[in-house]
């Protein structure tokens, strides 16, 4: 009996720690010790010299800066509120941010217009740990979509007031922006326009295929089969698949180059992402009109109801939150994915990630890559929100056909 309660006692007591507290704790720990918090290079060429957190700062700066994430990670360890986690999480986010901002100015010499501070990966394990920290507590608390909205608005308002005051203008990775301001806003616009045209282009004939697998049975298999055997293609061949034929169409079609259609740039990084959207939006268009019940469809057909009129006013919103979780989709697999068009001269984000890569220069490849994954979470966030923020549109058509089919039966 003693034991057994002995049993009892430890297993309360162990229950007072965080399971994915510990492994984030752990993560930083082991980031803050084994990593660099920062990197020095002398110029931009030259290779890098690893400073510690406690080296990187003002000794007693670093020291606060230290207690502080240790003081946040002991938070995350125990079984503490989720608000209690999302603010520690928010707050040593911004903490980290300030404390390497910090360390560029700290470590550069004011007359020195060649040295280089580059966050380490003691900087990137701590914000990565902590991120996922802010997201699970997040996903705890269950803030309703507008409450997740207002969470990405302030912490996208946060992020740009923080660039905006030049608090980490001593930076690699923004001394590289200030050289090519002008060229990143334009890749920004050519990246967003590959990467939500083809969505738009993919939507404007992949929900239409999609209504006519689900009408006509016998071309759903032949079509969905098609779609999967294009979507195994990886997407570099078919990039390279795509520059002969459309480069026959820019030289013998007339008009077709006038309007920059051509075998490298944005016509065939486009024409692939258009590719790859189809078969997520296609699909999901018929998963979501196959799940309106069967019912439902007999009760309007039964009240006299036309077929626009079942269309439009039953199945299609009871299919619409899965055919928006397909445009979800296929939104944050374009973001990511016209990354790959600066291989081919398509423009966008890529052309940083790639000139970085030609010249080992981290730095020029964060600045095309950590806005690509910034506009894919943000993307993922918003359009989560929009999907469950169509269920009470999708539970009033649902009432809608349930008391059609009560009168039916009547």
């Amino acid at each position: 009996m003693s034991a057994g309660f002995d049993l009892q006692a430890t297993t309360r007591r162990g229950a007072g720690l965080d399971r994915l507290g510990v492994l984030l704790a752990a993560i930083v720990a082991a980031g803050l010790a084994l990593q660099p918090f920062c990197l020095f290079r002398a110029n931009r060429i030259v290779a890098a010299k690893p400073v510690g957190l406690l080296s990187a700062l003002p000794p007693l700066e670093s020291q606060i800066v230290l207690g502080l994430i240790v003081v946040a990670s002991v938070l995350l360890l125990l079984r503490t509120p989720s608000p209690l986690r999302l603010s520690v999480s928010v707050l040593t986010l911004v903490l980290l941010a300030f404390a390497i901002g910090r360390a560029g100015v700290y470590l550069t010499p004011s007359s020195n217009t060649y040295a280089r501070v580059a966050p380490g990966g003691g900087f990137w394990f701590a914000a990565f740990a902590f991120a996922i920290a802010l997201a699970d507590a997040a996903v705890r608390l269950r803030m309703p979509p507008l409450g997740r909205l207002a969470l990405l608005a302030l912490i996208g308002g946060a992020l740009w007031l923080f660039l905006w005051s030049g608090a980490c203008d001593a930076l690699s990775i923004l001394r590289e922006y200030a050289n090519r301001a002008d060229v990143f806003w334009r890749e920004a616009r050519v990246h967003l326009f590959l990467a939500a045209g083809s969505l738009a282009a993919a939507a404007v004939v992949g929900i239409p295929l999609g209504i006519l697998c689900v009408r006509v049975r016998p071309l759903r298999a032949a079509l969905l089969n098609s779609l999967n055997i294009l979507q195994t293609i990886p997407s570099m061949a078919l990039f390279g698949l795509l520059i002969a034929p459309l480069a026959w169409i820019g030289a013998h079609v007339p008009g077709a180059s006038a309007i920059g259609i051509a075998g490298i740039g944005i016509a065939p990084a486009f024409v692939a992402l258009f590719a790859y959207s189809l078969l997520p939006m296609v699909s999901n268009t018929v998963a979501g009109l196959e799940s309106v019940p069967v019912q439902a469809r007999d009760a309007a057909r039964g009240m006299g109801m036309t077929a626009r009129q079942r269309f439009m006013e039953i199945e299609l919103p009871l299919a619409f939150p899965v055919i928006l979780t397909g445009i979800r989709i296929v939104l944050v697999q374009n973001l990511g994915l016209a990354v790959l068009a600066g291989l081919i001269g398509g423009g966008g984000f890529g052309t940083f990630v790639f000139q970085g890569i030609s010249q080992t220069a981290t730095d020029l490849v964060l600045l095309g890559a950590l806005p690509t994954v910034a506009l894919a979470f943000a993307a993922a966030i918003v359009l989560d929100a929009a999907v469950e923020m169509t269920r009470p549109m999708t539970s009033a058509s649902a009432r809608k056909s349930k008391s059609l089919f009560e009168r039916h039966d009547e």
